[in-house]
């Protein structure tokens, strides 16, 4: 389990530090709708690809557990703490792409994406509900990703 304080203890040791992340996943809708809605397994966390060596150094309490590098990267703790580090390759505008298979397909982060929400009473950056909802498409939702879509839905209104 992953709790608030665990997130936000990360999230202040990086930003310490001078790295640039933002909140993805449930964590990522929680600080959009400010409140927990529910228990949280890991921390997804998408970070400068520069900023990498520098986020493991802060990170060193946790170990890399699984290797999907282009696309992704675990570190677990012995208590069970997991984070979910994703690299993004920034361009001069201020929008992103992240590798998503290794074959060169990417998924890509407008400008306008990377927003802020908060964690406890902490504000925390993160990516926008629209966003959130692009990465919940083209897969079979599990039940928190689909508990995760209608939060955010029902706190956007009714769609457009």
């Amino acid at each position: 389990m992953l709790t608030a304080e665990i997130a936000v203890d990360v999230l202040s040791r990086l930003q310490t530090a001078g790295c640039h992340v933002w909140v993805a996943g449930g964590w990522g809708v929680d600080a959009l709708l400010g409140r927990e809605t529910r228990v949280h397994s890991d921390l997804d966390l998408l970070h400068r690809v520069e900023q990498e060596p520098t986020v493991l150094a802060v990170l060193n309490d946790f170990i890399e557990s699984e290797d999907f590098r282009p696309v992704r990267f675990v570190l677990t703790r012995p208590d069970g703490a997991s984070l979910d580090l994703h690299p993004l390759h920034f361009t001069d505008d201020g929008s992103a792409t992240q590798e998503a298979d290794s074959t060169g397909g990417l998924f890509h982060y407008p400008a306008g994406c990377f927003v802020t929400g908060t964690i406890g009473s902490i504000t925390v950056p993160c990516l926008s509900a629209a966003q959130q909802l692009k990465f919940h498409e083209g897969y079979e939702p599990r039940p928190h990703d689909l508990a995760d879509v209608a939060a955010l839905q029902a706190a956007s209104g009714p769609a457009k």
